[in-house]
């Protein structure tokens, strides 16, 4: 469906905008640091997991549709927003048993997080749209090309975020739990301004 050179200069070019750290890779490397390796690679399967989700959107169409109607646009937007203001006051004011130190979040429930941080980002709608097309042939199969080079996009995307998670997760062995999480809180409320504040005219996902 698409010829070897276009394959190529789309892996490559997809591997130098994975490259470029996002808010995916800043949730990934707080939740890597707060809560060691396992929770890094749970949320970076989540986050990748999310992906998927977007991939199949494109596919059908439905990510064109919400790029097209401001409202949903909008809606989804801000969705991700409170939902990461929600993950940062959790943090900042969450406690453990002993008063100081939080009890780790089960793995699974990372897992879901790092799927909606994902799904809610509509940055990553725009990059599904403004880069993955231009190497779309509009003459063949478009939604084989779309799942073809989007799960190309989410492999490249698991090893970069593999790379994160485990870094942040050996990081945070040597750091103080307590501060950990006021960094981590402060990382997700970051992240929260930057999606309220981001404009449609970006387009690397991360």
């Amino acid at each position: 469906m698409i010829d070897t050179s276009t394959f190529l200069v789309f892996a490559a070019t997809s591997a130098a905008l994975v490259a470029v750290p996002g808010p995916n890779h800043l949730y990934i490397a707080a939740r890597g640091v707060t809560q060691g390796r396992r929770a890094g690679v749970a949320s970076a399967l989540g986050v990748e997991t999310g992906t998927l989700v977007h991939i199949a959107a494109a596919a059908a169409g439905l990510s064109y549709l919400l790029a097209r109607s401001a409202a949903l646009f909008t809606a989804v937007k801000w969705a991700g927003v409170a939902y990461l203001v929600y993950l940062g006051v959790r943090a900042l004011t969450r406690r453990g048993s002993d008063g100081d130190e939080p009890s780790p979040q089960p793995l699974r429930r990372v897992f879901l997080e790092g799927v909606m941080v994902n799904v809610l980002n509509p940055k990553t709608v725009l990059f599904f749209l403004a880069f993955l097309p231009q190497f779309v042939d509009p003459s063949g199969d478009v939604p084989g090309q779309v799942l073809l080079l989007g799960l190309v996009i989410a492999v490249i995307g698991l090893a970069s975020d593999l790379a994160y998670a485990l870094t942040a997760g050996s990081l945070g062995r040597r750091l103080r739990a307590s501060t950990l999480r006021y960094a981590s809180g402060l990382v997700y409320l970051a992240l929260a301004l930057v999606a309220a504040l981001g404009g449609a005219g970006r387009t690397a996902r991360g």
